[in-house]
């Protein structure tokens, strides 16, 4: 399969917003751990151990997302060359970090959704 300049292009938008989602996500989880260590109350341990997990979480879907982008930049570099097999080959390889990524990003709404549930568990048990 013989692939241009422009296929490996239509991800560059894509990969961005997914960027942004990824640092607004670390953003908001930044703020909120903040919030809890500024509050003076004692934090769960098990609410802790979930934000960790979420942190490191999201740091790997960046990763793979920045990988993903500068694969995508080194296919296109291929491809622009001439070297049209290499190319297309390196672009799957791109395709499969971004694969990587939002797998990654439905790990993380999955354990974001079980903090939420403790933070509920722990309201109504007040």
């Amino acid at each position: 399969m013989q692939i241009s300049l422009t296929t490996p292009g239509l991800l560059f938008p894509a990969i961005s917003l997914l960027l942004l989602a990824y640092t607004n996500r670390f953003f908001a989880l930044a703020a909120l751990i903040r919030n809890l260590s500024s509050s003076g109350k004692p934090i769960d341990s098990e609410q802790i151990k979930n934000l960790r997990q979420r942190i490191k979480i999201i740091r790997r879907m960046q990763e793979a997302g920045v990988i993903s982008f500068a694969i995508c930049v080194i296919s296109m570099i291929f491809i622009y060359l001439g070297l049209f097999d290499i190319g297309s080959m390196v672009f799957g390889v791109s395709l499969l970090f971004l694969l990587y990524s939002l797998i990654l990003s439905v790990v993380e709404i999955r354990i974001s959704v079980d903090a939420l549930n403790i933070h509920l568990k722990e309201l109504s048990n007040d």
